[in-house]
């Protein structure tokens, strides 16, 4: 038997990338010269345009060795110093991340949580369940709000806790269509226990704004889920404005990025509770990241996102909202392709850009 280590993937290479619009969401195929393909997924962005991107930051690994994966992370963020850090590469390099930690644990015969340290819990808390509720305003309000309007936004709170029970978990996500003063507002009824977090309750970018909510918001706050990579979460973190953090596999770098950030805000001690609004591809992406880190609360989940038959995930959730590791080398997702193609071609599963207006016919932030 030879001392020698032999690296079984240091002859494999890229050999091509396609990006497949499926319906509001992207998928990118990675294929290779050794059979091993990779799937990831770019979630809330304008589909056609992203997967174009994606398919011409293609020119960066192929013929490259796909294993490489933080190399090819510094590459393609790098790679234009325009159009570093935005949403458009960041979204659509997060998707090409997972494709590459996909064909790595499909190389080694092992699920990526595996190649990230293996799992630090046995299974993972996950909402909407039956004892896990977010509930949220239902669309813009005004920047301040009148008695009834305040009370409305507390009976879908009320609402949550008579369905989950008091041992249940309720969440309010602010969406950043609630101004501070009517957040405020809304607070002053709201006992420190009433929520398990306030989620976005200002827009992103101001540091300020954050430190005011603070002062009069008695429940915990989170926020994350449009701040990508580490170099905008510092920043939070540092600042100490939250209670939780919320990063998004699909919006912030992807898997490569998203267990940096886990171990950034666990140094702050932040949990991370992580933001997902991606199909079972990118969902069980984000999953393998939330079993591999310490520092965990709970993890956002829809079924809803893409018709049924697309992706098949190997992960079920029990009674208690709790689901189990994805099985499997790589991600652990069956993509159908055939599906893929024709949910894309569906006219009624396209992508349209968002209109949000108040009473008065003004835009708002949501």
């Amino acid at each position: 038997m030879s001392n020698e280590v032999v690296d079984r993937g240091s002859s494999i290479r890229v050999t091509g990338l396609e990006a497949i619009p499926v319906g509001r969401k992207g998928y990118v195929k990675i294929t290779t010269n050794m059979d091993v393909t990779g799937w990831g997924e770019i979630n809330n962005m304008e589909t056609k345009v992203a997967c174009a991107l994606a398919e011409s930051l293609s020119e960066l690994i192929i013929g490259e060795n796909p294993t490489r994966i933080e190399h090819h992370w510094q590459n393609l963020f790098r790679a234009h110093r325009n159009l570093r850090g935005g949403g458009f590469m960041v979204h659509t390099i997060s998707a090409i991340d997972m494709a590459l930690w996909d064909i790595a644990g499909k190389l080694w015969g092992v699920p990526v949580y595996r190649l990230l340290g293996g799992p630090t819990r046995d299974k993972i808390w996950m909402y909407p369940s039956p004892k896990a509720k977010k509930v949220g305003p239902g669309g813009p309000k005004p920047f301040a709000g009148t008695p009834d309007e305040v009370q409305a936004l507390l009976q879908s709170i009320r609402k949550a806790r008579e369905e989950v029970g008091p041992d249940g978990a309720v969440m309010y996500d602010a969406h950043s269509c609630l101004p501070p003063p009517i957040v405020k507002q809304m607070a002053g009824y709201l006992k420190a226990d009433d929520l398990l977090f306030l989620e976005e309750a200002w827009v992103p970018g101001n540091i300020e704004a954050m430190r005011k909510v603070r002062e009069f918001v008695p429940v915990p706050l989170a926020t994350g889920e449009r701040d990508r990579t580490i170099w905008e979460v510092r920043e939070i973190l540092e600042a100490q404005v939250i209670d939780i953090l919320q990063p998004d596999c699909g919006h912030g770098g992807g898997i490569t990025q998203m267990r940096k950030v886990a171990a950034l805000a666990e140094a702050h001690y932040v949990p991370i509770a992580p933001h997902c609004t991606m199909s079972y591809l990118g969902l069980t992406a984000s999953l393998h990241v939330a079993a591999s880190v310490p520092f965990f609360l709970i993890h956002e989940g829809y079924t809803h996102q893409l018709p049924e038959g697309v992706a098949h995930k190997t992960w079920e959730m029990d009674e208690e909202g709790y689901v189990s590791l994805p099985e499997g080398p790589g991600l652990g997702v069956e993509v159908d392709e055939q599906r893929a193609r024709e949910v894309g071609a569906d006219p009624k599963h396209q992508f349209s850009w968002p209109h949000h207006v108040l009473k008065d016919g003004s835009i708002s932030d949501y």
